[in-house]
């Protein structure tokens, strides 16, 4: 039987609640800054979340609701944007604004104390995952053995490239390793990589399919504030700690 090893986590809605209160404002933060009339309200960032990446997201946006800007370089223009976004968002999380979803801190530390190893899986930008950790646990990031992010492969998540990065940085076969991710896209990059999976989904998330999840939840929970099962078996448990996660693992 495999033994758990590791456990590889999404970043944006997974650790934290970034996407509608964090790369959506930086986003208009930026666009604004260029003199641009963007806005991204919450309704329409919730369509662009369908595609995974942030320069690939302005793409997307200027492909179907504006024209092709005159005059523009458009992949340095976006590229420029991106940055600038970036910029936005890592100042937000300096003026703690982005918290870590519950559960989340208390989880990777009873990891590491179990002799876990941490690693990250996520298309955000290397820049924004040091500014969540350091704004929220600082010396963090040196708890991950592996922070695959950013472009660091050419194929966004639901790809599974970023997790085989991963598993290489790692050593570790898929069957060492459990992912926690918090939307279908991260799912299919999780097992398309054959690493079985936890959900825990966010008010982007929740309404989409996450068939072949071992637990599908609606946060880790913390003693005295319980998940909610949306599917699986939690086995008799109110929140997810290290115990459970083997305990899923040997079963899936």
């Amino acid at each position: 039987m495999s033994k758990l090893k590791a456990l590889i986590f999404d970043v944006d809605g997974t650790l934290a609640d970034t996407e509608r209160d964090g790369h959506r404002p930086a986003f208009n933060r930026a666009f604004a800054e260029a003199g641009l009339d963007w806005d991204w309200s919450v309704e329409l960032y919730g369509e662009l979340l369908s595609v995974t990446g942030g320069k690939e997201r302005i793409l997307y946006y200027i492909d179907r609701h504006r024209p092709k800007l005159p005059g523009e370089d458009v992949s340095e223009f976006v590229a420029d944007l991106h940055a600038a976004k970036t910029r936005h968002y890592v100042r937000l999380l300096e003026e703690g604004g982005i918290p870590l979803r519950p559960g989340v801190k208390r989880l990777l530390g009873e990891a590491r104390d179990k002799g876990l190893r941490l690693a990250i899986a996520t298309t955000t930008t290397p820049a924004n995952v040091m500014a969540l950790l350091e704004a929220n646990l600082p010396g963090g990031a040196s708890w991950f053995d592996a922070i695959g992010a950013g472009d660091i492969v050419p194929a966004k998540k639901p790809a599974p490239d970023i997790y085989r990065h991963v598993l290489r940085e790692l050593a570790l076969s898929p069957e060492n390793c459990l992912a926690i991710e918090d939307s279908a896209h991260g799912l299919h990059s999780a097992l398309g990589a054959g690493v079985p999976t936890l959900v825990t989904v966010n008010g982007y998330t929740a309404d989409q399919d996450f068939s072949g999840a071992l637990l599908v939840l609606d946060q880790l929970g913390e003693p005295g504030a319980p998940f909610r099962v949306l599917a699986g078996q939690a086995r008799g448990a109110a929140y997810v700690d290290a115990g459970l996660l083997c305990a899923l693992f040997a079963a899936g």
